[in-house]
C-alpha cells in the first residue's frame, strides 16, 4: 500500500509550486503584446538551450544564460512583463483607431439629428455596413460588410441623446467589435446651416472581427470617412446620395447597375 500511495504523494509535491506559482500569477494582466511575446518565447528557448550546453561543460557562462532564457520563456508563455507593469506600459491592447470629421450641411439641427437618431438610415450613409435594427431600450444591432463577402455583427447602446444637439453610442460589454461614436449639430445662423461633428473610435479586435474592421475602414479611415459624410451631405440636401465608384468598399456595383 505504501507503494501505491507514493504517486499519489508525489504528485502532491509536486502541485505545491505549481499551486504557488499560478497564485502568483494571478492579478497579472497580459501587457506584452503577441508578436513579442513569440519571439521573446523563442528567443528565450535558443538561449536557454545555449546556457544549459555551457552548465554540461561547466562553463561560467552558462547559469546566467539559462536564467535569462528561462525568463524570456516566461515573459513568452505568460505574457507579463514586471518592468513594464512597473513603467504603465501595457503592449497586448492594440491601439483604437480614432476618427473625426466635422462639415457644414444646409439644413437645421433638429432635422439633421431626426435622420441620426433613425439609426436604420444609417446604412445609407456608411459604405460599410449592411443594416442597423433598433431594439427596446436604446439599443441596436449592427451588421458590416467583412473580407470574402463576410459579415460581423456587433450590439450597441445610445449612451447620450439630446435632441437637435447630440446622439452618442457605444458597442455592448462582451462585443467582438469594441466601437463608440458620436454625432454633435451646431446650428451656424444666418441660415447657414448646422455644423455636423462625427467622432468615432474603434479598439481593433483579431480574426474575423479585425479584418471586417479593417476593411470596412479601408486603408485611409479619415479618407472613408470623409467620403461616407459627403454621402450624407448629398443626401440630406439633394435628396440622393452620390455614386461611390472606385472606392474600396461601398456599394459601387449596385449604383452602377442602376444607371
Amino acid at each position: 500500500m505504501a507503494a501505491l500511495d507514493q504517486p499519489t504523494a508525489l504528485g502532491k509535491a509536486l502541485s505545491r509550486p505549481v499551486q504557488r506559482t499560478l497564485s502568483r500569477l494571478r492579478g497579472r494582466s497580459v501587457n506584452v503584446g503577441s508578436s513579442e511575446r513569440v519571439v521573446s518565447a523563442a528567443a528565450g528557448g535558443a538561449i536557454a538551450i545555449w546556457g544549459a550546453s555551457g552548465l554540461l561543460r561547466r562553463r561560467f557562462w552558462g547559469v546566467p544564460l539559462t536564467m535569462i532564457g528561462a525568463g524570456l520563456v516566461w515573459r513568452g508563455v505568460t505574457g507579463h512583463d514586471a518592468v513594464y507593469q512597473a513603467l504603465g506600459i501595457d503592449r497586448a491592447r492594440r491601439k483604437p483607431i480614432e476618427i473625426e470629421q466635422g462639415f457644414a450641411v444646409n439644413r437645421p439641427p433638429d432635422e439633421l439629428y431626426r435622420f441620426w437618431r433613425n439609426l436604420e438610415n444609417l446604412p445609407r450613409v456608411f459604405a460599410h455596413l449592411v443594416s442597423v435594427t433598433e431594439l427596446p431600450g436604446k439599443r441596436s444591432r449592427w451588421i458590416a460588410r467583412g473580407p470574402a463577402d463576410t459579415t460581423v455583427q456587433w450590439d450597441a447602446k445610445i449612451v447620450a441623446d439630446r435632441e437637435g444637439e447630440v446622439i452618442a453610442w457605444r458597442t455592448e460589454e462582451g462585443s467582438d467589435v469594441m466601437h463608440r461614436g458620436s454625432v454633435r449639430f451646431r446650428e451656424l445662423g444666418s441660415g447657414r446651416g448646422t455644423a455636423v461633428t462625427v467622432s468615432m473610435e474603434y479598439e481593433p479586435p483579431a480574426g474575423k472581427a479585425g479584418a471586417a474592421v479593417a476593411k470596412m475602414l479601408g486603408e485611409d479611415p479619415e479618407r472613408q470617412i470623409r467620403e461616407d459624410m459627403r454621402r450624407f451631405k448629398a443626401l440630406v440636401e439633394a435628396g440622393e446620395a452620390p455614386t461611390v465608384e472606385g472606392q474600396t468598399s461601398g456599394r459601387a456595383p449596385s449604383a452602377r447597375k442602376a444607371s
